[in-house]
């Protein structure tokens, strides 16, 4: 027998994984045990890495207050973080005291180690801490192990995380010279053999409230973000990326371009779209429809509300319930004694639009012959998410899909998925989003329906479609809605942020619990595959995402205001209303800056609001029938003839060009 330290001396190597399982350096491993080295720089070996800054964290907030209770603390996509209840919420200046007492906790080298307790040892030990007796409690019977730091969510596959070890265990910080436990956790772990495997590529990002375990009606705890990487220089590409993720933020490009808001008076989550706003959208889902209709969709509408019946049906009343709106109990009648008369059924705003296409499609008896039939709609859809999770407009509480549902053959569901995905593709790449790989997700075992033959065969077919399609592939153990596996597409941003955009489920289950069928060719009555698709997600989120890809300077297809005309002074007005007229006679958006600011202003003002076309005119223009462009980074081309400029601003929105050029450039683009 032999451990990790033995087996591997790269000093990058920080954990390992034995047949399959993350463990820690210490572990004892066997001879027949298959072993393989977890580097730093590999994900996992960053979620470790982050973890154990996490216990780092803990312990010098402990160390500055020794009355602060311990709530969880995980590592998150490129950081982590940890809650804790404090009698006075922390303030920046605190940041800085913390950083130093992390700095000394790292300098001193303390080792991680892992200690298996019982459940009545650790509730002795953990005695001072509230919150890590309730963890404790929360799985309550023998061999459940905990991990504290998991995700601050209130739902059961997130709470095993934090207590969902084979084991339960406590990890100490030992110091090196003394052998004497500073410090411990309740934790699952995998951690770092010690702390000054941390470094200096660490740094504390900011403050924030949180309810304990995710809900409400639990205490607000105060919650410090952080951020580890391997290396100093590594933290500091990081910190660039997120500067210029904080200029691209949609939520301060959308007041500052006037696009959309979220007024207290309608409530959390909810956006209003104001008139430039209104126009992106209107012209991303008019692009959207002529696409869909040149692919054979057809068009649907359904209500915003229904029975709870359809939701029985589909299964979402069972496995969705806490992600929807409460119901409205509506048509109960009674007499003048107060006694009823007719029963009241209770009605729910509706999360998903699948149901009612499935009563679209059981509206008539179907034969082969009509399938494929795809249904599409931009369905308005509500979810009852928790304000803590609220993020503009990337998590709301009102949405539209654009939902698809496909029913198909078994024999033709390949070919049809393979179909829907070069679809979603090509039109994530005439948005402008063409770096991505595929996800696939497949079922959790403790929330599915259907068959275990169903779901695999369903599953097999969605890797073939992925791995037919070239792209990197990458699994998602556990990540399938209830109903069926899906691939989702994850799309790389302009500063390599990666969104999950499209997905597309397979379920041969929803249209068993519909009693759909068909007439097959030979005569028999055959039950149909039905594939799910959304391709932005949701309108509200894809805008979002494109927001920040273009940093607010859509291409000009999408541009609210495409071209803006400014006169060198008053004078040349009339002629730039008459060069404008014309643009819009071709269905520019275009206007005539008539304000009485100074030329210098306008041009300022108009180049802060990203418009991409700006038409300036002055004496030479006007007598020699011309414009002088300007474009979005200043750049400046003199003398156009108003003819080639119309031309050249038209063929740049029907081609949809994602970048604003000179003429030149964009004649060739054309």
């Amino acid at each position: 027998m032999a451990d990790g330290f033995a087996l591997f001396t790269d000093r990058s190597v920080v954990a390992m994984r034995v047949n399959g399982e993350l463990k820690d350096l210490a572990a004892t491993v066997l001879p027949t045990d298959t072993v393989e080295p977890v580097s730093i720089n590999s994900p996992d070996g960053l979620n470790i890495l982050r973890h154990s800054a996490t216990h780092v964290l803990a312990q010098a907030v402990q160390t500055v207050n020794p009355a602060a209770r311990l709530g969880i603390g995980p590592f998150v996509t490129d950081g982590f973080y940890y809650d804790f209840d404090v009698a006075e919420p922390f303030t920046p200046d605190d940041i800085k005291s913390l950083e130093k007492a992390m700095d000394r906790i790292i300098r001193q080298g303390q080792r991680f180690v892992r200690r298996v307790v019982t459940h009545d040892e650790a509730r002795a030990e953990l005695a001072a801490e509230p919150y890590k007796l309730e963890l404790i409690g929360i799985k309550g019977g023998p061999g459940e192990g905990g991990d504290a730091a998991g995700n601050n969510s209130p739902t059961a596959d997130e709470e095993s995380v934090e207590v969902g070890g084979a084991e339960l265990t406590i990890y100490d910080n030992v110091d090196p010279k003394t052998g004497e436990t500073v410090w411990k956790d309740l934790c699952r772990g995998p951690h770092l053999p010690n702390t000054r495997m941390i470094g200096n590529g660490y740094s504390l990002t900011r403050l924030a409230a949180a309810y304990w375990r995710g809900s409400e009606k639990n205490p607000q705890l105060q919650r410090i973000y952080g951020t580890a990487w391997p290396t100093k220089d590594e933290l500091r590409a990081y910190q660039t990326r997120q500067e210029e993720a904080a200029k691209r933020d949609h939520r301060k490009l959308g007041a500052e371009l006037d696009l959309f808001s979220f007024p207290e008076e309608i409530g959390s989550g909810l956006a209003v779209f104001h008139p430039k706003g209104g126009i992106i959208r209107q012209e991303m889902e008019n692009y959207s429809r002529k696409r869909h209709s040149e692919a054979g969709y057809d068009f649907v509408y359904s209500p915003h509300i229904t029975k709870s019946t359809l939701f029985e049906t589909s299964g979402h009343l069972d496995w969705y319930r806490e992600g929807m709106f409460p119901p409205m109990h509506l048509d109960e009648e009674r007499d003048e004694t107060g006694h009823v008369t007719r029963q009241g059924v209770d009605y729910y705003l509706k999360p998903m639009n699948c149901p009612f296409h499935n009563l679209i499609f059981k509206s008539s008896g179907r034969s082969y012959r009509e399938l494929p039939m795809r249904l599409f709609e931009f369905g308005s859809v509500y979810r009852y998410e928790k304000s803590g999770v609220l993020n503009g407009l990337t998590r709301v509480r009102g949405m539209t899909q654009d939902d698809a549902h496909i029913y198909t053959t078994k024999e033709g569901m390949k070919e049809e998925l393979t179909s829907t995905l070069n679809f979603v593709l090509q039109l994530l790449a005439d948005y402008g989003l063409e770096d991505y790989y595929l996800e696939l997700s497949t079922r959790d075992p403790k929330k599915f329906v259907g068959s275990d033959d169903a779901w695999e065969e369903a599953t097999e077919t969605l890797r073939e479609v992925a791995e037919g399609s070239g792209l990197d592939l990458v699994a998602d153990p556990g990540g399938a809605a209830f109903y069926g596996p899906k691939i989702s597409v994850q799309a790389r941003d302009a500063i390599g942020r990666t969104w999950q955009m499209s997905t597309i489920q397979l379920d041969f289950n929803l249209p068993e619990r519909f009693d759909l069928e068909y007439t097959a060719n030979d005569g028999s009555r055959q039950r149909p595959v039905m594939i799910h698709r959304a391709l932005f997600g949701s309108i509200e989120r894809f805008f979002a995402v494109l927001t920040e890809h273009y940093a607010g300077a859509f291409p000009v297809w999408l541009a609210p205001v495409q071209v803006v005309g400014i006169p060198v002074s008053e004078q040349y007005g009339p002629y730039l209303d008459d060069v404008i007229a014309t643009l819009k006679k071709a269905g520019v958006r275009a206007e005539v800056d008539h304000s009485d600011d100074r030329m210098q202003k306008k041009i300022r003002t108009h180049t802060k609001a990203k418009v991409p076309y700006q038409l300036i005119v002055g004496e030479d223009d006007q007598a020699n029938g011309a414009v002088s462009f300007r474009y979005r980074d200043g750049t400046q081309q003199n003398g156009v003839p108003v003819a080639e400029a119309v031309r050249l601003i038209v063929e740049s929105i029907e081609n949809r060009a994602q970048v604003v050029t000179t003429p030149v450039a964009a004649e060739v683009q054309a």
